[in-house]
C-alpha cells in the first residue's frame, strides 16, 4: 500500500458510506477504530489484478475504474465506481488474489476494512450481510448485460451505450459535461474496442451535434439520437 496516504481524521458521512449505513450504530465505533481512511491520487492503483486479497475499499469520493487485462495486454474496463460504492468484494469470496484491479480517475478518498475486520461486521450486522448479497445479485446481472453487449451489439451501439452509463454513473457539472475526466481509451476499453473507432465515431457525433466536447470532457446533447445506435438487431461486431 504504498501509494496510500492515511487521513484518519476524516468524519464518515453515513450518506456516502456503505459499511457505516448498513451496520448498528454501536457498531460505528469499531468502524472508526480498525477502518483506514485513504487518498489515493490520480492514476495510482488501490490494487492490482492478482494481487493478494487483504481488504475490501469503500469509496467516500472520487472516482474509479475497475478493469483487467484482457486481449494479450488490451484492458478491459468492467465498472466504474463512485461515491457510496464498494470496491475489492470481487475478491473476498474464494480468492487468494484480486481477479481485478482498480484504478482512481481522480484523486479518490476511500475506507479499508481488513478481511478479518469484515468478516466480523458482517456477524454481527444482518443488514449489512444482506445489502452486501443485493450487490453480488445486481453485480451478476449487469456482467450479464455486459456480456450480452459485447457479444451482439454493432460497435457504435457500445459506445453509445457505454457514454450514456458514464453520464448517468457520474452525472453531469453546471455546465452539462460529465461530471469525470474519461478518456477516449478507457470509453474504449469499457466498449470493448479500439481508441481509434472511438475516435472516429466521435468525430461523426460532433458533425451531427449530437456530442460536443471541450478537451476531454464531453456534453452529451441529443440523448435520444445517441440511444438510436444501441440496436440489438445489428450483430456485427468489430
Amino acid at each position: 500500500m504504498s501509494y496510500y496516504c492515511a487521513m484518519q481524521e476524516l468524519v464518515c458521512d453515513l450518506s456516502h458510506c456503505f459499511l457505516c449505513s448498513s451496520c448498528i450504530p454501536e457498531w460505528r465505533e469499531a468502524i472508526a477504530v480498525k477502518k483506514k481512511t485513504l487518498l489515493i491520487k490520480k492514476g495510482k492503483q488501490l490494487f492490482k489484478e492478482n494481487e493478494k486479497v487483504s481488504g475490501i475499499f469503500f469509496v467516500y469520493s472520487g472516482s474509479i475504474k475497475v478493469h483487467k487485462q484482457w486481449i494479450g495486454q488490451k484492458e478491459l474496463i468492467l465498472r466504474f465506481a463512485r461515491s457510496g460504492d464498494i470496491v475489492g468484494h470481487r475478491g473476498l469470496v474464494g480468492s487468494e488474489g484480486y481477479p481485478v484491479s482498480a484504478t482512481a480517475l481522480e484523486d479518490t478518498i476511500a475506507c479499508f476494512v481488513s478481511n478479518e475486520f469484515l468478516e466480523a461486521s458482517l456477524r454481527t450486522n444482518p443488514p449489512l450481510t444482506y445489502r452486501l448479497m443485493q450487490l453480488y445479485a445486481s453485480e451478476l446481472q449487469k456482467a450479464e448485460k455486459r456480456m450480452r453487449d459485447l457479444a451482439h451489439m454493432e460497435v457504435k451501439g457500445r459506445i453509445a451505450d457505454a457514454l450514456l452509463e458514464i453520464a448517468a454513473c457520474f452525472g453531469l457539472n453546471k455546465d452539462k459535461f460529465i461530471a469525470v475526466t474519461v478518456t477516449r481509451q478507457d470509453i474504449a476499453s469499457y466498449a470493448g474496442t479500439t481508441y481509434e473507432t472511438v475516435f472516429k465515431f466521435f468525430t461523426e457525433l460532433i458533425r451531427r451535434k449530437i456530442i460536443s466536447t471541450s478537451g476531454k470532457n464531453i456534453r452529451i446533447n441529443k440523448r435520444e439520437q445517441l440511444k438510436q445506435f444501441m440496436d440489438y438487431s445489428l450483430t456485427s461486431v468489430v
